[in-house]
């Protein structure tokens, strides 16, 4: 599988799954480029807006298994991973635990609104997420491969919430925020959701296919001036560990924590996805820049000056992409790079 086939297989999804979703165009390509990085994903965006639909669609059109988890205030650990009951064999009287698996035994996973839940059953989604297993009883338990999480969190209604705390947040690879759809759009949802036709995507891939493009993804070779360009972003946050003289007056005035090494990580890696999915056989700077906001918006942490003058983080994040210049790299190196993954 090259490089193009990964384009076309990414365009044929996002063909079947648009004839069930009207628009969200970049949510989905961020979703679906998560998925191949091996990622996990919070989504932030008010109800009906249509994320579980996208997010069910999306599975179907990939083949893989698909549970929906509530989250409530009294959702308990082994309500989502499994318990273990007696049973007890009628012939010979005896009696055993046999574990019973929970809905996290999926491939694909929506934790809905996973801020309504106290922070103990969060911990445990977010150690599957980790680990890629369920410990039960002393007994380990493997997760399905692939294993995608997505979480939803509305930004609104914050009464009865227990928000993720940063270290937690800095687990998801990226943080999506999803908006209202255009008038257009918003009509042409209006008129295909109030007739009785009813469409089935086709299925595009299956879950060992999923795998092979995330063994992909992680072999596109990426030069060493695009590493230092995203290191220069991710350590461009940072006003603790800093020259406070070096300190981007925008971070100096309005965050209180920047983004850790997880986030340059996860730029990378992202940033090959973009670069496999676009048909390219290395990565560039513009796939940085592309992917640079859900990557980081959630890794950093504005402090009261931001929120008094209504400055963002995604406000910060492009200033710094803005006014960060990328190496120049000669032509030879360019050469190799394009010759790598002929």
């Amino acid at each position: 599988m090259s490089p193009m086939d990964i384009k076309d297989t990414f365009e044929n999804i996002r063909s079947e799954v648009h004839k069930v979703i009207v628009g969200q165009d970049e949510v989905l390509e961020q979703i679906i480029l998560a998925i191949f990085c091996g990622g996990h994903t919070v989504v932030e965006g008010v109800p009906g807006l249509a994320k579980t639909l996208m997010i069910s669609t999306l599975a179907r059109t990939m083949s893989l298994g698909f549970s929906r988890i509530q989250f409530t205030p009294d959702l308990m650990p082994s309500d989502m991973t499994g318990t273990e009951v007696i049973e007890e064999d009628k012939t010979t009287g005896q009696r055993e635990l046999r574990f019973v698996k929970g809905p996290i035994f999926s491939n694909v996973i929506l934790a809905d609104e996973i801020n309504r839940t106290p922070p103990k059953t969060q911990a445990a989604l977010l150690e599957s997420m980790q680990e890629r297993q369920v410990t039960a009883g002393g007994v380990q338990h493997q997760l399905p491969n692939p294993f995608f999480v997505l979480a939803t969190q509305n930004p609104i209604e914050q009464e009865g919430t227990y928000p993720l705390p940063e270290a937690q947040l800095d687990r998801f690879m990226f943080n999506i925020r999803v908006g209202y759809p255009t008038e257009q759009e918003e009509m042409d949802i209006v008129k295909k959701t109030t007739t009785r036709e009813s469409i089935e995507p086709e299925r595009i891939l299956n879950g060992d296919d999923c795998l092979r493009i995330q063994e992909m993804v992680r072999e596109v070779p990426v030069a060493d001036h695009i590493v230092r360009y995203a290191l220069r972003i991710v350590r461009a946050t940072r006003i603790r560990s800093t020259d406070q003289d070096a300190v981007h007056p925008i971070v100096r005035d309005y965050l209180s924590w920047g983004a850790g090494p997880r986030a340059s990580q996860f730029l990378i890696l992202a940033a090959k996805a973009k670069a496999i999915m676009s048909g390219s056989t290395h990565v560039m700077p513009e796939h940085l820049k592309e992917i640079a906001l859900p990557v980081m918006r959630h890794r950093i942490i504005p402090n009261f000056n931001a929120e008094a003058d209504g400055v963002t983080t995604d406000d910060v994040i492009q200033t710094i992409i803005n006014e960060t210049p990328v190496e120049d790299v000669d032509p030879d190196t360019k050469n190799r790079m394009s010759s790598v993954m002929k």
